[in-house]
């Protein structure tokens, strides 16, 4: 069995301890959990082990040899890889191409061997069960799990370096579906068949506790502990993880949300979307389920008006919605994205400015002089109301972690008293302590009477905060179930039609 052996491995940046004396061990074999709030050295721990970072203090030793510290190189010799959540295909290229890009591409008379390139590529793809994907298609062509699967099987190309037995995977299934993380897994199951080691970093409970042998729990820079999963359990790695008792992950409703009618779809059509037909009261949150591509992003676009609406109509207080974001952003709709970086943030500018983009009219004077005063003190009063955590609102949203990026999202969906709020994978990338603020925020804002449509792939978020659950198939809205005593399986079971009611109502 192989080991890799982390001693005393400290850290600091200025004034910041980002690790202090973390030792960790290893082992080919295993998946072994990394868990703690953003902030606690995760990122901090990963970017030593891949050699980019150096620790002030401590080394590293794979069996007893030491590791050279400060070296990708030497990182790669030594069978480690890293595999990120961020996915970066070339446009473009194959799958093979994409695959060779840390690879040098195999030459015959001093020219590409596009056989051998392909070969390589199909035979990396075998070992881990995917002779489904043809090398010589596009990458970009391949959903996220697919090209998540694809990078792990790239790191099994032949080549000089010592062959890989330990991936650290960094939030892999993040962009994931259900079923391309079960995907993921089988991958996952079978290299540690294999003899590798896996060390796992995930926000995602359930996930953690089905895949690890141990997890280790970091906090503020520091081990809390490491323990055999069978030791331990969901409760225990949360109050470890945020050093308090975090109470209910889902907190219960105090009213029944049967107000007036809100919002109401009749037979919304868009790209994506065919005859949808809804209602959403006062104080409801409907939740959205189904697999990829069943179009349950496509009903919050067509909803916020970020798709053309084909046929149909949306109305809130009985008044139809106009087709396009402004307009249905002044009509009360309020929208929080999917990718808070790429759709939702501009990350190298202020909190103030993220909070008040969408309504800068209501700040201006003579619709020509932001009043900046104002501007500061709006963004400063919704802050608080979301618990926002930041230095000052003139930081830059870069400089926030990814739980307070999406509480200003949060922020801005709510600083123009929204009617309607629609929220599309809410606690997604962030860890279990904002995780759990955000269901308490949800939860406060359906309590004082706003209508919420929530779109999830997380099956336990959407039970435990949902009223009823809307069940997209192919376009189509197929069924709306009461979420009250529902299983996440027969709920995954509607995501396919079949005949498992146990639990639908």
């Amino acid at each position: 069995m192989t080991q890799l052996t982390l001693h005393q491995i400290s850290r600091r940046f200025g004034a910041v301890q980002a690790l202090g004396d973390v030792s960790l061990t290893i082992g080919s074999g295993e998946v072994h959990a990394l868990m703690g709030e953003n902030g606690a050295g995760k990122s901090t721990l990963i970017r030593i082990l891949a050699g980019l970072d150096r620790p002030d203090t401590g080394r590293i030793e794979i069996d007893g040899t030491e590791l050279a510290l400060g070296s990708p190189t030497a990182v790669r010799q030594a069978g480690l890889r890293f595999i990120h959540q961020e996915l970066h295909a070339v446009r473009g290229l194959s799958i093979a191409e994409n695959m060779h890009l840390d690879h040098p591409y195999p030459l015959r008379f001093g020219l590409v061997n596009w056989r051998a390139l392909h070969g390589a590529a199909a035979a990396a793809l075998a070992r881990l069960g995917l002779e489904r994907l043809d090398p010589s298609h596009p990458m970009t062509d391949l959903g996220p799990g697919d090209q998540m699967l694809v990078r792990i099987a790239a790191t099994l190309i032949g080549g000089g370096d010592r062959p890989p037995w330990l991936y650290v995977m960094d939030e892999p299934t993040a962009a994931l579906t259900n079923a391309e993380s079960e995907r993921l897994f089988d991958v996952i199951h079978g290299l540690v068949g294999q003899g590798a080691g896996v060390l796992y970093v995930s926000h995602r409970m359930p996930e953690v506790l089905r895949l690890s042998r141990r997890v280790t729990v970091l906090r503020d820079g520091r081990k809390v502990s490491t323990r055999p999963i069978s030791e331990t359990g969901q409760q225990r790695i949360i109050e470890e993880m945020t050093g308090r008792d975090v109470g209910n992950l889902f907190p219960d409703r105090r009213t029944a949300g049967s107000g007036p009618i809100v919002l109401k779809a009749e037979g919304l059509s868009a790209r994506g979307l065919r005859s949808a037909n809804f209602e959403v009261r006062a104080g409801q949150i409907l939740g959205v389920a189904g697999v990829a591509g069943s179009g349950r992003g496509a009903l919050l676009r067509a909803i916020g008006g970020g798709v053309a609406i084909t046929s149909g109509r949306v109305s809130v207080d009985g008044t139809k919605v106009g087709s396009s974001p402004s307009r249905a952003w002044r009509q009360g709709i309020s929208y929080v994205p999917r990718e808070r970086r790429s759709e939702g943030l501009l990350l190298g500018r202020a909190i103030t400015e993220n909070v008040t983009l969408p309504h800068l009219s209501a700040l201006t004077r003579a619709r020509l002089f932001l009043n900046k005063r104002r501007q500061r003190r709006l963004t400063e009063e919704i802050g608080r109301s979301v618990r926002l955590k930041a230095a000052s609102v003139s930081q830059s949203c870069a400089e926030l972690s990814g739980g307070n990026q999406q509480k200003v999202l949060f922020a801005r969906a709510l600083a123009g008293n929204p009617k309607v709020l629609l929220l599309d994978e809410p606690t997604r990338g962030v860890d279990i302590g904002a995780r759990s603020e955000i269901y308490r925020l949800i939860r406060r804002l359906s309590d004082d009477g706003l209508a919420i449509v929530m779109a999830s792939s997380d099956l336990p978020e959407l039970i435990g905060l949902s009223d009823r659950i809307a069940v997209m198939r192919d376009g189509r809205l197929a069924e709306t179930l009461e979420a009250e005593g529902l299983t996440e399986a027969a709920l995954l079971a509607r995501f396919y039609h079949l005949e498992e009611e146990e639990g639908v109502a």
